[in-house]
């Protein structure tokens, strides 16, 4: 973590009162039955969640919305903890520290804490929403899985860090073309960050909690659950200016996450689909509720303007495509991994090449992550 990481959050355990404050709270909140609201009512009815600890039962039961289960709980887990409190892990955020998003804070129901992993920089960004979500079905469509990664590309050229759930499907190839196109993106994980779901994206999700932010709000040995999946959307939309929907049914998360989007009032864009999918049934209606269609990555980047990582010279522009090679190389059409063994040049260029030869309409994204030459596309 470099000097600016460190100016940005309050590490490790701390120093001095804020570090005391910072390791009650970590200890507090590993107790089952305690909500954010609930930490905050023992707070406000002892002063410090230190005073609380040292409290007596029966003063513990006067806590507007503790209740007597609860209270028995905590009486319980007091007796088995000696030292206490434990000192908070590095790489935790908590609701009282600068850099915690504010969006998060505003939640009706504010994660208690984030466990994250690799770049600190980035949470200044969160901080002040300046990240785009692109959410959708973990079934999608080759029409789908294409647009996902294309926009996951474009918003990196452009500058802008990438939230997504590194759910199978349009979630992890978000990820994937924003990792290509040397991008940072966000994933925002439903268990603990030492576990992968599902277990075949272990290497993506090494690359984005390396290159660029892994975060979750589940400590080491939280049991996983149904309902985190769900609760993470929330998460999402709160960190983003603006949420994409690339393909999604009815009742799935995604459309969940849009839902969330549109009563905060944050610019809510979907890709329109076959009408007779049903992996597009809940995305398609949001565009006849009033959704923004998108029809070209170009129009949400000219939304949106230039990213915070482009204005900070975090973003490298697009490299001058070499036309006649790539196309060559192209034939009828090829994929990325394709383009990489002919060419043997890294990912990360070609992927840059590609997206200018697109908006220099050289060539189309196929389905299925493929490229084709302008005049072969059908």
């Amino acid at each position: 973590m470099g000097a600016g990481d460190r100016r940005s959050l309050r590490g490790g355990g701390g120093e001095g009162a804020a570090g005391d404050a910072r390791a009650w709270w970590w200890g507090w909140s590993r107790f089952d039955g305690l909500g954010i609201r609930r930490l905050r009512a023992l707070e406000g009815q002892f002063g410090s969640l230190e005073a609380a600890w040292a409290a007596p039962v029966s003063a513990w039961r006067r806590v507007p919305g503790l209740g007597a289960a609860t209270v028995a709980l905590l009486a319980a887990s007091r007796e088995r903890q000696q030292p206490f409190p434990p000192p908070c892990p590095r790489r935790t955020l908590l609701p009282d520290d600068p850099a915690f998003p504010a969006g998060l804070a505003a939640l009706e129901r504010p994660p208690l804490l984030l466990q994250w992993q690799g770049r600190g920089s980035l949470w200044p960004l969160l901080h002040r929403r300046h990240a785009v979500a692109v959410v959708g079905t973990r079934s999608p469509s080759l029409h789908g899985l294409s647009w996902g990664r294309r926009l996951g590309q474009h918003l990196a050229l452009a500058g802008w860090p990438v939230v997504s759930g590194l759910a199978e499907g349009i979630d992890a190839e978000a990820h994937q073309g924003c990792l290509e196109a040397e991008g940072a993106p966000v994933g925002v994980i439903a268990t603990p960050l030492d576990r992968v779901y599902p277990r075949h994206h272990q290497d993506l999700q090494a690359a984005v909690g390396r290159r660029g932010l892994l975060l979750s709000e589940h400590p080491p040995g939280t049991p996983v659950r149904r309902g985190h999946f769900a609760a993470r959307n929330r998460l999402v939309v709160a960190m983003v200016s603006a949420v994409v929907v690339v393909e999604c049914p009815e009742g799935s998360g995604a459309l969940h996450a849009a839902r969330q989007a549109w009563q905060a009032g944050i610019p809510l864009w979907v890709v329109p689909a076959d009408t007779d999918r049903s992996s597009a049934a809940g995305s398609n209606g949001l565009l006849a509720k009033g959704a923004t269609p998108l029809i070209d990555p170009g129009d949400l980047i000219r939304s949106l303007g230039s990213g915070p990582l482009r204005a900070r010279g975090g973003i490298r522009s697009a490299p001058a495509a070499r036309p006649d090679g790539l196309l060559a190389a192209l034939g009828a059409g090829a994929s990325l991994d394709d383009l990489v063994q002919r060419l043997e040049r890294p990912v990360p260029q070609l992927a840059l090449e590609l997206l200018e030869l697109e908006r220099q309409g050289m060539v189309l994204a196929a389905p299925g992550g493929a490229w084709r030459p302008r005049q072969t596309a059908k």
